[in-house]
């Protein structure tokens, strides 16, 4: 599980709408310049992302708007999903290019097959994602709230 803190920003029946910011580590990374993520951290400090997350049968009361929670997704639905976003489209364009090169002789035809099967290819994340959307294994989930020891107040209880 790839675990990760966020602060809740709406709160719904059965789900939190958790606010997460992604720090970048381009200060420790050797491609510095040439980096679109180094580029997008540079325009603000960190990125915001919002996802959705189940309750799980948790109380929605346990979790107010601005507190801190843990949140994790499986590491399986991390690498599924970079493999669909990035490697589909590729696979599809060259697939496409590939059939439309073997059948003409034609360069031109060749690129437009390219570009129709990077376009099939986008059409199939895009049906991917509608139909693994409310999957489990995809999912992000709550772990908990977030407990910072530190910033904890100190509760004494008298004796009896």
């Amino acid at each position: 599980m790839i675990c990760e803190r966020g602060r809740v920003v709406a709160v719904e029946e059965t789900a939190l709408w958790v606010e997460t910011i992604s720090q970048s580590s381009c200060s420790s990374c050797a491609a510095k310049k040439g980096c679109g993520q180094g580029l997008m951290n540079s325009l603000h400090d960190g990125r915001r992302n919002q996802l959705r997350v189940a309750l799980d049968g948790q109380s929605a009361s346990r979790f107010p708007v601005g507190c801190d929670v843990d949140i994790a997704i499986p590491e399986t639905a991390l690498l599924s999903g970079v493999f669909i976003v990035y490697l589909l489209p590729l696979l599809s364009m060259m697939g496409v290019m590939m059939a439309v090169a073997h059948f003409t002789a034609s360069d031109k035809l060749a690129a437009l097959g390219a570009a129709g099967g990077l376009l099939l290819g986008l059409l199939l994340v895009r049906l991917h994602a509608a139909v693994s959307r409310d999957k489990r294994g995809f999912q992000p989930r709550i772990l908990g709230l977030h407990r910072d020891n530190a910033a904890q107040a100190l509760q004494f209880s008298e004796p009896n």
